[in-house]
């Protein structure tokens, strides 16, 4: 298997520590605010990759955090605390935003077919751990304290920057429009791993240290994380692109300086989802979530199809237009799919190159546009309709679209459309509010009678309520929105 490797920038053969076993690391949530579509991207993605590590063989142990302390708005270590903005804006407690929106985060992971990792765990229920790994790396003279908090000491380190060629003036302390600069730092790109109360008076989450009541700091987290439940070995480390300076260049720091060896050989970057007016960001006041998606009518599995239409490596752009494409194509494939017929014997020996060409495209850097090509190599296949579906199946382990759940409940929606066309009847596909169905059937009986005028009438009264009704041989379907 070949992965692009951030660390090398290059594609490279996928080894591991130990053979056939998989030590998984992905960046879970901030969890202050929902996820917006381009954070769900990036878990898609990894959840894509994970599924394909077990498809060929691999057994996975992938592990996630929950920051619900220490995140602060730059990223790095200027700004306000997130889990504490979140609270102010909602009035609540830190710890109730960080509840509820753990919770809502898991659920629009379950609407997109996102495995939970085998491992979640909250930054807050490791408190000692990270304790100890400060206090290590300042007896091996790799941190220091300076105004109450202390720091990396990245001067200490033969190489800081792994992912880019930075230009170190332009990452000055007190450079960058808005940042002010710390004077505790001995060097520019030093970073915080544990914060006292003179960063924030107003703290809400903080614990005794040996060095005064405080909080960690956000990249102390992951590692700490990640040694406790992958071991001192990390196969895989995953995130957005926007994660690999500082944060994931402070975790190689801070985890091979404790360490004392080498720490993760493999990363995966998902770079972003653009919209026309540039990166989605919270920030920006309303964002796209998957909710909103529901809203608007769209299945959430829409969007992971979206998303796997295009390579993980490349921006993404994000419109309503687009998406809609994506909505007629999967929809259109589901009807394709649909029109199978289940029973019969599966040919393993017409299904086995369908599978190699799954397996080759998702093995050559998860090339997922290629590995939905497949689907459709499978429907254009000079081979049996219970083969067809067999290998379909095979393929939604990794894909995890609910191709055959979707066409067997459009094949039962057909059915009963023909079987009501049959026996002259009309039938109604709604979303199960009778009061609705009733106003169609009378539409219905309008036209029949030719009373376009009422038939416009209910039509235009049905719209003002966001219903938008479809004819359809043998009767009509509607839907909100």
């Amino acid at each position: 298997m070949q992965l692009y490797n951030s660390a090398t920038h290059k594609k490279d053969e996928f080894k591991t520590h130990t053979p056939g076993h998989v030590e998984m690391y992905t960046c879970g949530p901030t969890v202050y605010h929902f996820a917006h579509i381009g954070n769900l991207r990036s878990y898609i993605m990894e959840d894509v990759l994970e599924k394909t590590l077990r498809y060929v063989g691999y057994d996975v142990n992938r592990v996630m955090n929950i920051t619900d302390v220490g995140h602060l708005t730059s990223d790095a270590d200027e700004g306000e605390d997130k889990m504490l903005k979140g609270a102010k804006r909602e009035h609540k407690t830190v710890m109730e935003i960080a509840q509820y929106y753990t919770d809502a985060f898991f659920s629009d992971c379950a609407k997109l077919n996102i495995k939970t990792p085998d491992v979640v765990q909250p930054a807050t229920g490791l408190i000692d751990d990270y304790i100890r790994i400060v206090s290590t790396l300042i007896e091996k003279d790799y941190a220091y304290l300076a105004g109450g908090n202390v720091y990396f000491d990245t001067a200490k380190l033969d190489r800081y920057y792994i992912f880019n060629d930075h230009n170190e003036e332009d990452l000055a302390v007190g450079v960058r429009e808005g940042v002010e600069e710390d004077t505790n730092k001995r060097n520019r790109n030093d970073f915080v791993l544990w914060f006292t109360k003179s960063k924030f008076e107003d703290q809400a989450l903080k614990w005794d240290s040996p060095w005064g009541v405080g909080y960690p700091g956000w990249h102390i987290e992951c590692s700490g994380i990640s040694m406790k439940y992958n071991g001192e070995y990390l196969d895989l480390h995953c995130g957005g692109i926007d994660n690999a300076f500082p944060h994931h260049t402070n975790e190689i720091a801070q985890s091979e300086s404790y360490l004392g060896h080498p720490w993760c050989p493999q990363w995966f970057h998902v770079h972003h989802l653009n919209t026309n007016d540039g990166k989605m960001s919270k920030s920006k006041g309303e964002f796209l979530t998957v909710s909103l998606l529901e809203e608007k009518g769209y299945d959430p599995l829409v969007y992971r199809f979206f998303c796997l239409q295009s390579h993980y490596r490349k921006a993404l752009v994000f419109t309503w237009e687009n998406l809609d494409n994506a909505a007629g194509t999967f929809n259109k494939l589901i009807g394709r799919i649909a029109n199978l017929k289940p029973g019969g014997d599966v040919d393993e020996t017409a299904a086995a190159p369908l599978k190699e060409r799954f397996r080759n495209a998702l093995e050559n850097d998860l090339n997922t546009a290629l590995a939905v090509t497949a689907v459709y190599d499978v429907l254009k296949a000079k081979t049996n309709d219970a083969t067809k579906l067999a290998v379909l199946a095979d393929f939604d382990q990794v894909l995890s679209l609910d191709l055959l759940a979707k066409a067997e409940a459009k094949r039962q929606e057909n059915a009963k459309a023909a079987a009501a066309k049959s026996a002259g009847g009309y039938t109604i596909v709604g979303e199960g509010d009778p009061a609705i169905d009733e106003l169609v059937m009378k539409r219905y009986e309008a036209k029949k009678a030719k009373n376009f005028a009422e038939a416009d009438r209910i039509r235009d009264e049905l719209k003002a309520q966001g219903i938008t009704i479809t004819d359809v041989p043998g009767g009509a379907k509607w839907s909100r929105g």
